[in-house]
């Protein structure tokens, strides 16, 4: 599962992780956080996010 990373504050969502301060449970991948979603930092929308190349 690609991680995605905000383009506005860095921070980077891990599927594995999740976001359990906002009922993410690990393994929630980006694609099927819910619409409202906010990044936890910034409070950035989910059209600020990228996905992060990695390798």
């Amino acid at each position: 599962m690609k991680k995605y990373r905000c383009t506005v504050c860095d921070y980077i969502y891990d599927p594995k992780e999740g976001d359990p301060d906002s009922g993410i449970d690990p393994g929630t991948p980006f694609e099927k956080l819910p619409d409202d979603w906010l990044c936890p930092v910034c409070g950035a929308d989910k059209s600020a996010f990228e996905p992060v190349e990695e390798g």
